[in-house]
């Protein structure tokens, strides 16, 4: 940056017609300021020489050494760890499966459950489609899955269940879904089957009454399961379409600015898609939403175990287990 004495004394010569300075002075005032020349060639490469030996230096090489010598110790340690955490759980897992198995026995899953603290009203659930499968057994393991879990559901007399898939697959095949969702009940429950209703947002709903004998039943037994098929569309865009709406109709004076609040959001967003949940189970390894609501998962206790692969039983089940312990301070 130009000294101010320095542009004082240019601008004064300037306006004296050049006749103040003389040119070396001239020069000598700019020079500071001037990059520096360009390096002879011979320098140049003199240059380079000093950084290659720097370079292929003695102690730069032993410093690499050193850097990659920690980061394979390290690596070692951490690849250590994950193998001896992962079979642990296998283990845990295994033996868990072992001590409870439902055994497709309703009554059986319902003595794991019956002594918990409390039990969630509506239990949300997320699957994923293997879309690596061939000839159509990612949709049959996807619809299987699903129908095991409300069998589940059923079983511990939770009476709404809503299912989360991505790629919305699940909704292109409601009829097939409720169809094998009404098998797998039939084979759990027998003559004794609860009825199942089966909807997706903005799509028509598929009922099915229970049995005669179920409705029957004096005592506290399931005679209804409420099952949501869900996917990502349901989630950002469902709110972004709800933002343009409300805008529009307060542009158009239909709406005050003052009557969009977050209870008039939330009654929107649960007609239109589904109420919050009280408990959401993952099935994978690690906590991912994949763009799964996320006004309907603000107050939601999340459930997963680590290192898990696939849906079975015992995710169910200790989910149930940590929803019961869990403490409700609903933001405070």
């Amino acid at each position: 940056m130009f000294k101010p004495r320095a542009i004082e004394a240019y601008r004064r010569d300037e306006k004296l017609g050049h006749q103040m300075l003389t040119p070396e002075e001239r020069i000598r005032l700019l020079k500071p300021y001037l990059p520096s020349p360009p390096l002879h060639p011979s320098e140049q490469a003199n240059k380079r020489a000093m950084e290659n030996e720097q370079r292929l230096g003695v102690r730069r090489f032993l410093k690499r050494q050193w850097h990659l010598f920690v980061f394979i110790v390290i690596h070692f340690f951490f690849s250590l760890y994950i193998r001896i955490r992962q079979a642990y759980h296998q283990v845990v897992n295994k033996i868990s499966s072992v001590y409870h198995h439902h055994h497709r026995a309703p009554d059986l899953i319902y003595n794991d459950v019956k002594d918990l603290r409390r039990l969630p009203k509506h239990l949300s659930v997320v699957l994923t489609l293997d879309e690596d499968a061939r000839g159509g057994t990612g949709l049959a393991k996807l619809i299987e899955e699903a129908s095991d879990i409300a069998a589940w559901c059923a079983s511990a007399r939770i009476p709404q269940l809503s299912i989360y898939e991505k790629t919305g697959t699940l909704k292109g095949y409601l009829p097939r879904v409720h169809r094998s969702m009404t098998q797998k009940l039939a084979a759990y429950f027998g003559p004794n089957t609860p009825g199942v209703g089966i909807r997706a947002p903005h799509c028509p709903s598929i009922e099915t009454a229970p049995t005669l004998a179920a409705s029957r039943i004096e005592n506290d037994g399931l005679k209804h399961l409420s099952v949501m098929i869900l996917s990502a569309e349901d989630g950002r865009d469902s709110i972004v379409d709800l933002t343009k709406t409300l805008a529009d109709m307060s542009q158009r004076g239909k709406i005050s600015t003052s009557d969009i609040t977050i209870e008039l959001v939330d009654a929107e967003l649960s007609e239109s898609v589904m109420g919050e949940p009280d408990l959401l189970l993952l099935f994978g390894p690690r906590v991912e939403l994949v763009g799964y609501p996320p006004w309907q998962v603000r107050l939601t206790e999340i459930s997963h175990v680590q290192d898990n692969e696939g849906v079975n039983y015992q995710v169910f089940y200790r989910g149930l287990l940590k929803y019961a312990g869990a403490q409700m301070r609903w933001g405070r």
